[in-house]
């Protein structure tokens, strides 16, 4: 199958639904219309949201608007066995990348999304119990069934990720990352993606709202402090330049919104325009760890 190419921001999906706004199927239809709209072409969805819910209102959405899934790339996670009421068999929250468990899941979420493929399918959690070779064999046979146009991984480390590229070709790792989040930088994670050429999904690129909840946070504040100036320079809004901050690297990391809001999704997309100077983007990291670099 053809290589995948995802908008420069992804959408996450995982507030629309129970665990956030809960859209009923028009406003639902309102805001995805409003991405695509804007170029925003590629939604993020995991099995578990919404406790096993939030593909299904998704699905509900593509059912009565057919014609929306020609005009997006789905990405879907499994892989995390959650204990809800939904999912009544499961004893203990646990990690299943076993074959059995990826077609099941997958299988399932195309049911819930109403479509008969998805273009990312992603491993949501690494399971220990891994075994490369079975979860390649299965990789590609989902791929011969046209279920999965592409494969990948989320929250991986460099090695577990470097383990299972060498059985399968992986098409991005989504990791943790953000100012508050400065781990991918210094493990490996971002220099493996440069490497490969692979480009990182990063979820909770706003530090999973703390910049607007939690002021009251040194770190927090001593990041708001140095964005202060920045934000007249540059004529940005706060998470304008949290974005802009990230989408500076060069191994081309793809920020997963968070927001179920139209007007802050406009407001992301002003970021893709913001060329932060090299200074800048030291400062900001200077604020966020607290000293100065060595």
């Amino acid at each position: 199958m053809s290589k995948v190419t995802f908008s420069p921001l992804i959408v996450g999906c995982m507030n629309l639904g129970e665990w956030g706004a809960n859209y009923p199927t028009d406003k639902l239809y309102e805001f995805v219309l409003h991405c695509l709209s804007r170029g925003l072409t590629s939604f993020d969805h995991a099995d578990i949201y919404g406790d096993y819910t939030t593909e299904a209102q998704f699905g509900a959405l593509l059912k009565e608007h057919p014609s929306l899934r020609s005009q997006m790339q789905l990405i879907t996670k499994c892989g995390i066995r959650r204990v809800c009421s939904n999912r009544p068999e499961h004893g203990v929250k646990s990690y299943d990348a076993s074959a059995a468990h990826i077609r099941t899941s997958l299988e399932h979420s195309l049911n819930q999304l109403q479509t008969d493929y998805v273009d990312l399918l992603l491993i949501h959690r690494p399971d220990w119990l891994l075994d490369p070779s079975e979860v390649a064999g299965e990789v590609e046979a989902l791929k011969k069934e046209g279920k999965i146009k592409a494969f990948g991984v989320s929250n991986f480390t460099a090695s577990q990720f470097e383990l299972l590229n060498a059985s399968t070709p992986l098409a991005s790792n989504q990791i943790e990352a953000s100012l508050l989040h400065l781990d991918p930088f210094t493990d490996g994670s971002l220099d493996q993606a440069l490497r490969l050429g692979i480009p990182p999904m990063a979820w909770s690129p706003l530090g999973a709202g703390r910049f607007f909840n939690d002021r009251g946070d040194e770190r927090v504040a001593r990041i708001v402090k140095a964005l202060a100036p920045l934000k007249e320079k540059y004529g940005a809004q706060e998470d304008q330049l949290l974005l802009a901050w990230l989408l500076k690297h060069p191994a081309k990391i793809l920020p997963v919104l968070g927001t179920t809001k139209i007007a802050r999704i406009d407001a992301a997309l002003e970021a893709l325009t913001i060329n932060l100077d090299r200074e800048d983007w030291y400062a900001l990291w200077q604020a966020s760890t607290g000293k100065t670099i060595a």
